[in-house]
């Protein structure tokens, strides 16, 4: 049970579907394209945008793959045991007062997807895409992957107060700001 408190005239808590959808909508949306169907009464759905990134075999970096030519009949598969990186459609530009965090539709667990946790949307990132650390749990069949597919939820934290830093200005710097396509990680040295 959610208990919602009042402070300075704003609830603190998790976002209700009529208050995600009045910051998706107007002059500053808090996400693009906000599609009204894909709202809940307590958050969000995102989908897959046309951008994956694999391992390659041969060197440890991950190669970028278009998928927007595969569709729902005729998906790009995920292998049993492989990771991929994903990116939303959705672009987000979150406020200083609100966080969310991503969590896989419990259909697509249901069918052998997993997420690595790591979706997190700080208060003030903004211009990115949500990359998405997604494996394939099953031992014998491969999983569909396409741009369309309903893969998750954001849902909305609405914060007590206003941190003194934001993302954009947080300690080490904002390593995934303004990234319109999935990222690999870019912040960790691979000369070891």
């Amino acid at each position: 049970m959610i208990i919602l408190l009042q402070h300075n005239y704003e609830t603190v808590g998790v976002l209700a579907d009529w208050q995600i959808r009045s910051r998706c909508e107007g002059d500053s949306p808090m996400v693009e394209p906000f599609v009204l169907d894909l709202l809940n009464p307590a958050s969000l759905d995102v989908i897959l945008g046309p951008y994956i990134m694999v391992e390659d075999p041969s060197n440890f970096d991950l190669v970028r793959v278009d998928i927007s030519e595969h569709t729902e009949d005729n998906p790009w598969l995920l292998d049993p045991g492989e990771f991929i990186l994903a990116e939303t459609r959705e672009t987000f530009n979150m406020p200083d007062n609100l966080c969310a965090i991503f969590a896989l539709k419990s259909s697509r667990a249901r069918a052998g997807y997993e997420h690595a946790n790591a979706g997190f949307a700080d208060p003030g990132w903004a211009g990115s895409k949500l990359t998405l650390e997604i494996k394939n749990n099953r031992r014998y069949h491969p999983l569909p992957i396409f741009e369309g597919l309903k893969i998750g939820q954001l849902v909305f934290h609405w914060m007590d107060e206003t941190p003194v830093l934001n993302y954009p200005n947080q300690r080490g710097g904002a390593h995934y700001m303004n990234h319109q396509t999935v990222m690999p990680d870019i912040a960790v040295s691979r000369s070891a």
